[in-house]
């Protein structure tokens, strides 16, 4: 795709008329569809995009829950700008179809294709904050995730904190014993199953492409089994209604 008709394919995406069409394009073509003595560009973008990010997602929650404490607002901004939401958005926008990679990146899956899209869209946010400014930025960020920062749930606790807490009540203190039961897999894009027990509860299992991630989906089994990321479910929308009405 040339500079130009990238420029057009994401002007229709991003609402900004992009002057320098050859920053655009350096930014959306991964290091493997370089020359190895091609620049840094894609990853240097990328370091910026982070930052901008953060920066305005930041702000934003600070206007739009006043009242929240700062635990509250981090976790709502880490829930914001991890891997998964920002490639959730690059692929409602059509950002994958428009990143230069080589074949075997292209052909990733898991959580190597999560990064990948995770990284173009921050690459794409460093390019709109340069071209445009950090209005053009801004405009961009509300658009798409404003509407996920007034989600109800998106200050719930990872559930490896959540479970942790609640064990340290339901089972006097007991803490959450993890264990690896699997591997599978090639060593690229392997899949754990893990298994967590709290005192006398009955052992949850989870699975990943990650030791973390296998984790955090055994503790999430085990809370939504016992109930008890309903009640907590519930507790934030009392607690959160007022910000999102």
């Amino acid at each position: 795709m040339t500079a130009d008709a990238l420029a057009e394919a994401l002007m229709q995406r991003t609402g900004h008329a992009f002057a320098d069409r050859q920053r655009l394009q350096r930014a959306l073509t991964h290091a493997s569809a370089r020359s190895t003595h091609a620049g840094v560009d894609y990853e240097r973008f990328e370091f910026l995009g982070d930052r901008v990010l953060g920066l305005v997602v930041a702000d934003m929650l600070l206007a739009a829950f006043p009242d929240a404490a700062e635990g509250e607002l981090s976790l709502r901004l880490n829930a914001l700008v991890n891997a998964e939401a920002l490639s959730e958005i690059a692929e409602e926008i059509g950002l994958p179809e428009l990143i230069r990679a080589g074949s075997d990146v292209r052909g990733l899956d898991g959580r190597k294709r999560v990064n990948l899209r995770a990284d173009a869209l921050e690459s794409l946010i460093a390019v709109l904050y340069l071209d445009g400014g950090l209005e053009a930025a801004r405009a961009f960020i509300h658009k798409f995730w404003q509407p996920r920062s007034l989600a109800i749930g998106a200050a719930r606790r990872d559930a490896k904190t959540e479970l942790q807490e609640w064990a340290h009540q339901a089972a006097a203190g007991a803490m959450p014993a993890y264990r690896i039961d699997g591997r599978e897999g090639p060593d690229h894009d392997p899949l754990f199953t893990v298994s967590v027990k709290v005192g006398q509860f009955a052992p949850a299992i989870g699975s990943g492409r990650s030791k973390r991630e296998a984790e955090q989906a055994a503790a999430a089994a085990l809370l939504m089994r016992e109930g008890v990321w309903v009640a907590s479910a519930q507790k934030s929308e009392s607690i959160f209604g007022e910000h999102d009405a």
